[in-house]
């Protein structure tokens, strides 16, 4: 599948096998950013005790506004070996994560698949959570059928003009709703453990722009119409203006709290009842982890 990859809906053809980079920015070669217990997701994957976040280097979108740009352009990361990798999601589950959170996998999918299944049969038990910015292709969802419990997708925009301006992709809604209804076909309504912690189900993430209330109501519209109250919803405030959008200044700021409130407004009106809301200081660089320092070796003999 990486010699002539069409993993994600770029479908660049590129031979990732001979070490050629495609628009990923990565080639064959696993690479990760950073494997730590993680404090900042929904409270019902992070709880108390994190969730055992595995930050994947490169990303098939790109968005201008990419909180994580600094491993998303392939600038940061480490190559992992398959059994590495068995050994890091292991070793999340030694150090007490809640689950193994898989952050933008899609362009190492047919890497991740041996190296889950390997993990499973060596002990794995608490859920996988794929957590992706939705620009998936259902046939490379489908190879993680029966290994993810919790799909917790991005749903960006509804509109293809913003797709198209911040994140090169004017198919966007229409391929991340697929890819949506793919997830909610493997997974299906949400489950939670007594600890109140979800072990199976799909939580959509939509991070609001400033100056996008419109588009953001038309995303929550659909979801609802959609799922109803079979998905979670986070309705996400921490946009943080970084130094690459300065060239778009109408959204080189934070969403003001009467945008975001005239959201949430706007959500409970319709019915929604399952959503998770942020407070004000979130939207904070502080939450984006540093991506510059991690050690492989070290972190698997801590």
């Amino acid at each position: 599948m990486l010699e002539r990859c069409e993993l994600c809906p770029r479908e660049c053809g590129v031979n990732r096998q001979q070490g050629i980079a495609g628009r990923c920015h990565e080639d064959a070669t696993v690479r990760i950013a950073r494997a730590s217990l993680h404090m900042w997701e929904e409270p019902c994957i992070s709880g108390t005790r994190g969730s055992g976040t595995v930050f994947f280097s490169g990303c098939p979108l790109g968005c201008v506004y990419c909180q994580n740009y600094n491993i998303a352009d392939g600038s940061n990361g480490v190559p992992v070996t398959g059994e590495q990798l068995t050994a890091i999601f292991l070793k999340q589950q030694e150090n007490g994560a809640n689950n193994v959170n898989l952050v933008t996998p899609t362009h190492y999918v047919p890497l991740i698949v041996p190296a889950l299944e390997r993990a499973k049969a060596q002990g794995l038990t608490i859920p996988v959570v794929y957590n992706t910015g939705s620009y998936e292709t259902v046939e490379t969802l489908k190879m993680m059928d029966g290994l993810v419990d919790i799909y917790l997708p991005d749903l960006k925009y509804f509109s293809p003009e913003l797709s198209t301006k911040y994140s090169f992709a004017p198919d966007y809604f229409e391929v991340a709703s697929a890819a949506i209804a793919e997830m909610f076909r493997q997974v299906g309504a949400p489950q939670f453990d007594d600890n109140d912690m979800m072990t199976r189900g799909v939580i959509v993430r939509h991070m609001m722009l400033p100056g996008n209330l419109r588009d953001s109501k038309r995303v929550v519209r659909y979801l609802w119409k959609t799922y109803g109250n079979d998905i979670y919803m986070s309705l996400m405030s921490q946009y943080t203006p970084l130094k690459t959008v300065e060239r778009f200044p109408e959204i080189n700021r934070k969403v003001s709290w009467d945008e975001y409130h005239a959201l949430e407004n706007y959500a409970l009106n319709l019915g929604v009842e399952q959503a998770f809301v942020q407070e004000e200081e979130a939207a904070s660089e502080s939450f984006i982890p540093d991506f510059e320092h991690f050690d492989v070796k070290a972190y698997l003999k801590a």
